[in-house]
């Protein structure tokens, strides 16, 4: 088998970023119809109903059956072992094709489908636990020495820009919003300009950096239009060549 040239190497990483880009596009849009109709049909519990012992919506089977955590599964007494052998096969007639991972609650041996099972609500100690530690939190004007922008190409072709943490190493979305197509579009390819913030606003060195960027670019398409009409002319020349050789009375018959 011939070895691949590096640019054929790269044509296929690139149409490998596309794909993966496109599969990430399509699971966020699923994810999105799922918890809209979620919200449609109301299948979500509050708090209340959950407390009140209210059975999942999305398959019936409670949220919170009191029968404690199960033990590690070398651990099972032959009685566990054929009643988890029993919610196993429940489990898989509830949901034969949803090829999804599953929760439980703490305390509950009733597994739920994380595809059409909502998960159980916040309940009001978990809520005040999770806003002090919101509030703990360095505000944003803080945050942005620490902040990074972003260039991420999408499956669109537009570009945008996105701000994270400078310790991520890589970009940690696999879809963002697109202004341009005012849509949801996995990202294709990304590429760290710098920091994102001074003490003004955003950082000159960083629009420095994307026209830096662009000129390189069009640099880059300039010298393939270049390749391109060279091998065009070159081609034009062969077929002059190839007239010109043509035997006389190949010309006369066709006269």
């Amino acid at each position: 088998m011939a070895k691949l040239t590096e640019e054929q190497r790269a044509q296929r990483a690139a149409a490998r970023a596309r794909r993966e880009a496109f599969a990430a596009e399509e699971e966020d849009r699923l994810e999105n119809e799922r918890r809209e109709k979620w919200r449609r049909e109301g299948t979500r519990l509050s708090w209340e109903e959950y407390r009140a012992g209210v059975a999942c919506r999305g398959c019936g089977e409670p949220m919170y059956d009191g029968l404690g955590d199960w033990p590690g599964l070398m651990y099972l007494t032959d009685e566990q072992k054929c009643d988890h052998d029993a919610m196993e096969e429940r489990f898989r007639e509830l949901h034969p094709n949803c090829k999804s991972s599953r929760w439980s609650v703490e305390g509950s041996r009733v597994s739920h489908c994380c595809w059409c099972c909502p998960p159980p609500p916040l309940g009001p100690k978990k809520l005040q636990e999770l806003s002090k530690l919101v509030k703990s939190f360095p505000s944003y004007e803080e945050r942005k020495k620490d902040l990074d922008a972003w260039r991420l190409t999408l499956t669109c072709g537009h570009g945008v820009d996105y701000i994270q943490h400078r310790e991520d190493s890589y970009v940690s979305a696999s879809v963002v919003d697109c202004p341009e197509c005012q849509a949801r579009r996995g990202i294709v390819h990304s590429e760290r300009i710098g920091p994102a913030f001074t003490e003004g606003g955003l950082l000159a060195e960083r629009e420095e950096a994307e026209q830096a960027r662009l000129a390189a670019e069009l640099a880059e398409e300039n010298a393939k239009l270049l390749r391109q009409q060279q091998r065009a002319a070159a081609t034009k020349r062969r077929i002059d060549e190839i007239e010109q050789r043509l035997c006389p009375q190949d010309r006369q018959v066709d006269a």
